[in-house]
Formats: structure tokens, C-alpha cells, sequence
């Protein structure tokens, strides 16, 4: 049987960061923001060559176990056969290591590179399987659903299928990203999560959870008590104590903060009128960055754009 086509032209992805979590949405609810990676996929005649400039280019591989060229792998693999060669050139925007979402970016771009530079692929790989195979290679579908269909989404597993909702969050609301200087490890951090919780928390969280729905997308008043946590935040304090300082000052401030996804980087869901003055509250040690609300997820670019 005869393997698939390529295209002969390049593609270029766009990826956004991703903030999961979001409070008390553990592993569920997911938002996706205006800071970007681009990738540039030509398919060769023979070979491997990874070119990578900005986050990453002095301690990610440029090899086969780079995790965008493992995700494109295992797509062209569903898709029918590899190519001969592949020419990858990263430019990376997203930081590594602070849970703003860098490896479901990857991820991501790697499945929708794939896909574009298949001829066909849209009809082998539809939007539905490309969460699915994001979520198997990721293991949890919360970044990669935001990533994939930007704006604030909620995303689960029903048997063995990862699903999720997008919806739109209010155009008042302005994410800020406290950034400190040293990563945190995602398996450091999960590694601090206990087997169990008193149920009062669950309980807690669960209500907290479906405020924050309601607070994100319509009444963003509400965002302070709708991202309080029980579930994980102070599980991992003492692998980013600066972290847990920092959302504990905004909290007692009055501004919705978390920590983003498995940290160490803070959230603030700011309104507008006030995002300015909130980024100037971290201090020293932090790079605080006014960032917009994606709505558009990951996408394919023309070259030029």
C-alpha cells in the first residue's frame, strides 16, 4: 500500500501558552494567551535538522527525541508513513518550565504540522482526533485543549476520550504572568499531590470550580472567590515558596491570582482598568507580562504573515 503524500511547500504553526488549573479547576479548566511559538515544517529529501531560536535554544535537543519532532512522528505515523526528511525551525516564545504550557505547545504543533504538510490530512485527522492524540501524548487534556482551541476551555476524559468545551471569556479580563528566574519541574511538582483530600476541600473546589465558569465568562467580579484552591496550591508551596508568597500578597490585595498550571509562574486575572498597576505589584525577581486573551488557538499561518 502506497504511503501518504506531502506537500511540497513549507507550513507555519502558531502555538499559544496555556494556563491550566486556573485555581480550583484542577486538570479540567484551561485558558489560552496571547504569547506564541512559531514553527516552520518543510518536509526534505533526507534527514533530520532542527534549528531553535529564543526559549530552549541552549538545552533543547535538535534531535529525534525533541518532543515537537516525537509528536510529528506520531502523527505522520496515524497518517500513513513518514516522510523522507524533515526540516524543523522553532522560534520560542513561551518559557520553559513555568507552567505556562511550553510542552503542550510542542505538543500541539508538532500534530498540526504534521496534518498540514499531509496531503489530506484534514480528512484523516479531524479536530476531534487531533485533541485526542494531544491528550494521549500529554497525558492530561487541560493545556492542549486551550492550546489547540484558545480562549477558556473545560476538558475531560469519557472512556479513554479526551473532550472539551471552548468558551469565551470576558473581554475585560487581562491576564498578567509573574515569571520568576528558575523553573519548577511539572513531575516535581506533581510528585508533592496527596492520594487523597478531605472531602470538605473537594467539596469546596468543586463549588469554587463552577463559580469560576460564571466568573470568567460573564461576571468577572466574582474572579477573586471563584480561583480559590484546596486541591493542589498549597501541596506544592514548598517547591515554589516565591510563588505561593507572591499569590497569597495579590489574594490579600484584592486581585484574583493563581499559581499557572504546575507553576512556578503566577496568575493574575486582572481587569483592564487596573492590569497595569497590577503587573508593577511582584517587586524584584519576577518578569511581569501584560498579556492578551488568544481566542484563535493553534493555527496555520501563511509563511509571510
Amino acid at each position: 500500500m502506497a504511503g501518504p503524500a506531502f506537500r511540497a511547500a513549507a507550513v507555519r504553526v502558531r502555538v499559544p501558552a496555556t494556563s491550566a488549573n486556573l485555581g480550583p479547576g484542577f486538570d479540567a479548566l484551561g485558558l489560552s494567551l496571547g504569547l506564541y511559538d512559531d514553527v516552520v515544517v518543510r518536509v526534505a529529501d533526507s534527514g533530520l535538522h532542527i534549528d531553535i531560536a529564543g526559549e530552549g535554544s541552549d538545552s533543547l535537543p535538535r534531535d529525534e527525541s525533541h518532543l515537537l519532532v516525537r509528536s510529528l512522528r506520531t502523527t505522520f505515523d496515524l497518517l500513513g508513513g513518514q516522510p523522507r526528511g524533515l526540516e524543523v525551525v522553532c522560534a520560542n516564545r513561551i518559557p520553559h518550565g513555568r507552567g505556562l504550557g511550553s510542552s503542550s505547545a510542542a505538543i500541539c504543533a508538532g500534530i498540526l504540522a504534521a496534518r498540514a504538510v499531509t496531503t489530506g490530512g484534514d480528512g484523516k485527522l479531524d479536530d476531534a482526533a487531533l485533541l485526542e492524540l494531544a491528550t494521549e501524548i500529554e497525558g492530561h487534556p487541560d493545556n492542549v485543549a486551550a492550546c489547540l482551541l484558545g480562549g477558556f476551555t473545560l476538558s475531560w476524559v469519557d472512556a479513554g476520550a479526551a473532550r472539551a468545551i471552548r468558551m469565551d471569556p470576558a473581554d475585560s479580563i487581562v491576564p498578567v504572568v509573574f515569571v520568576p528566574a528558575k523553573p519548577v519541574l511539572t513531575e516535581t511538582a506533581r510528585g508533592l499531590l496527596p492520594r487523597s483530600v478531605p472531602h470538605v476541600d473537594a467539596a469546596t473546589n468543586a463549588g469554587r470550580a463552577a463559580l469560576l465558569v460564571e466568573a470568567l465568562t460573564r461576571r468577572p467580579e466574582l474572579l477573586l472567590p471563584a480561583t480559590e484552591d484546596r486541591l493542589h496550591q498549597e501541596y506544592r508551596a514548598p517547591a515554589m515558596p516565591e510563588s505561593a508568597a507572591l499569590v497569597e500578597r495579590l489574594r490579600g490585595d484584592g486581585v484574583p491570582a493563581v499559581i499557572s498550571g504546575a507553576g512556578p509562574t503566577v496568575l493574575a486575572l486582572a481587569e483592564d482598568s487596573a492590569a497595569d498597576k497590577v503587573a508593577r505589584l511582584a517587586g524584584e525577581g519576577w518578569a511581569a507580562n501584560r498579556l492578551e486573551l488568544d481566542t484563535a488557538g493553534a493555527s496555520v499561518l501563511p509563511l509571510a504573515q
